[in-house]
């Protein structure tokens, strides 16, 4: 959700009932300290914040969010025990993305408040099983409140994901797709003439499996060769590093444990996404999607959303209870 989960999207979610959480990744320190007060003159109900664990400044990322008052710190990737502790010790509830019961387990023992399953139909870097056969795995080898992600929109789900054991879900593209969402017409209109089949999972963006909408441009990285994907990623790594304003040495700090190639390759989501989420010019980026956007249709705001999933869970509880 980078660019796209901000001030407003968040602070429309979490004063609809919903629960927004910010996605900091492609924001330096004073853009999320910025957004962070700016979600506070909107709305006064809780929210998140996803943090990046391997950045340099996630310890400082995390001060903030102690200082603002934040309510939960997500992550992307595992947090290491130091943030959890520090998490903690602010009155921060921390809650992991896992896409397999072996994370689940792990951080689990490191004392987490909450785990995030997303299942392969979801948008943005995913893994291969679907939720259904994850969501249960993962309830039944953890303790802890279970979110379940990948293929959810609507009232149906939430019951669905419930009956599995979930304490709820949570949905990127189904809230991308309203009227609070700050995307453009035009990419909105790509991600609404989707099919269930529209989507595919490439690991050419930045290396690792990554579902984005299917277009002509992913289509040509797909057939790119190596040399020229390193090239434009070279370009993008050189635009990243100016728009964050974080130092080449913190960048290469981040990006420990890849190899240069990878490294290089990470700058290629926030530039991509950048270009079609804030330039609005999907012929030109990647879009990220979850399956489910074959299924939209329309563009409610938060509020109408939210008031409509849970009017149809409802209805479905009770279907489900007259049929008993």
């Amino acid at each position: 959700m980078g660019y796209v989960a901000g001030a407003g999207l968040v602070a429309a979610t979490s004063a609809a009932g919903g629960f927004g959480i910010v996605a900091s990744a492609t924001m330096s320190l004073p853009q999320l300290r910025e957004t962070l007060r700016e979600i506070r003159r909107r709305t006064g109900a809780p929210f998140g914040v996803n943090v990046r664990a391997d950045l340099p400044d996630a310890a400082e990322r995390i001060d903030l969010l102690v200082a603002e008052g934040v309510r939960l710190a997500s992550f992307a990737l595992a947090p290491s025990r130091d943030l959890i502790r520090r998490c903690a010790d602010g009155g921060v509830l921390t809650m992991p993305s896992v896409g397999a019961r072996r994370h689940a387990e792990k951080v689990a023992g490191w004392g987490v408040d909450a785990v995030l399953v997303q299942g392969g139909e979801g948008g943005g870097h995913t893994g291969p099983v679907p939720t259904t056969l994850l969501l249960p795995q993962v309830v039944d080898a953890v303790g802890i409140p279970v979110v379940a992600a990948g293929g959810f929109f609507d009232g149906r789900g939430l019951v669905a994901a419930l009956a599995y054991g979930a304490a709820g879900v949570a949905m990127g593209t189904r809230f991308l797709l309203t009227s609070d969402s700050p995307v453009g017409p035009e990419v909105k209109r790509h991600y609404l003439a989707a099919t269930v089949t529209g989507t595919v999972v490439t690991t050419r963006v930045d290396g690792v499996p990554h579902r984005v909408l299917r277009t002509p441009f992913v289509d040509s990285l797909e057939r790119s060769d190596r040399i020229a994907a390193l090239a434009r990623s070279a370009r993008h790594a050189v635009a990243f590093h100016r728009e964050s304003g974080l130092s080449w040495r913190s960048l290469l700090r981040a990006g420990r444990g890849l190899s240069w190639a990878q490294r290089l390759m990470a700058a290629n989501t926030p530039a991509l996404l950048r270009t079609s989420m804030v330039e609005g010019r999907p012929e030109s980026g990647v879009m990220s999607s979850g399956q489910v956007a074959g299924l939209i249709d329309d563009l409610p705001s938060c509020a109408e959303l939210i008031d409509r999933i849970m009017k149809e869970a409802d209805d479905r509880l009770a279907a489900l209870t007259a049929f008993r």
